[in-house]
């Protein structure tokens, strides 16, 4: 696929996909779900990381208004069954790791995006805002199931309802991002991060993935049964045991990936 709305950049097992579209605030419409969809695939093909980021001075301002899927007779839930939920799921199923480098605003269905990311890092400036309320919606893309696992039902609540901007720094506090970051050491910040996930034991951050986002279905007795199992699998790989030599030969590990 050539694409016209994001660019894919793979350099040393580092997948970078940025939104391209500054001069709309990298609103999403049609064209450009589909192209996330098809670039995240890719990424998780070709590649041990994958950062979503965006170009300009926003991450994304959520659907664009102005496009077809917004404009006439509106379909809401068809576009997010038929184009939301295959973006959001290519991020989410992703099985490396994935990490979202908010340099901006990201707002509506561009929080969502963020908040789907495993690590979602933003810099200070940066703010997140679910206004849905504003016009008679609801936060979708899966804002209403982020937002209570990651920062508590009280402030999913209040953000929802008010459709207040949560700035990066509370939202670090509350617990809903990673971190945030001053700005002018951003991009070498999420830089370093997403190059020692790109470097490091793939098969044992994807089961850190699976296990982690399991503990919420399972009793403390079937949570460690899964832990059981995939430390198993990951007992097996190359990794682990280039990681105990590596260990034992007091030197950094050289990571495969397998």
């Amino acid at each position: 696929m050539e694409y016209e709305t994001v660019l894919l950049n793979i350099t040393d097992g580092l997948a970078v996909l940025t939104l391209n579209r500054p001069d709309k605030m990298n609103a999403l419409t049609t064209q450009m779900r589909a192209e996330i969809t098809h670039a995240m695939k890719q990424a998780a093909h070709d590649a041990r990381a994958v950062v979503v980021t965006g170009a300009g001075p926003a991450f994304c301002s959520g659907q664009d208004l102005g496009d077809a899927s917004s404009t006439g007779k509106i379909d809401l839930e068809g576009t997010l069954r038929d184009e939301y939920e295959p973006m959001l799921k290519a991020i989410w199923d992703c099985p490396v790791p994935t990490i979202a480098a908010v340099n901006g605003p990201a707002a509506g269905a561009g929080a969502s995006l963020a908040l789907c990311a495993d690590v979602t890092i933003a810099t200070e400036s940066a703010y997140f805002l679910q206004a849905f309320a504003k016009i008679g919606l609801l936060p979708d893309a899966g804002g209403t199931w982020f937002m209570p696992r990651q920062m508590g039902m009280a402030k999913a609540m209040g953000a929802a309802l008010f459709a207040d901007k949560i700035s990066a720094r509370q939202a670090d506090d509350w617990g809903l991002i990673y971190e945030a970051v001053p700005d002018d050491a951003f991009e070498a910040h999420w830089r370093k991060r997403a190059a020692y996930l790109a470097n490091g034991p793939t098969a044992g951050f994807g089961a850190i993935k699976k296990a982690i986002r399991g503990t919420w279905e399972n009793s403390l007795e079937q949570q460690l049964q899964v832990e059981a199992h995939l430390q198993g699998e990951c007992g097996r790989t190359r990794d682990f045991a280039e990681g105990v030599v590596a260990f034992l030969e007091k030197r950094a590990p050289r990571f495969e990936g397998r």
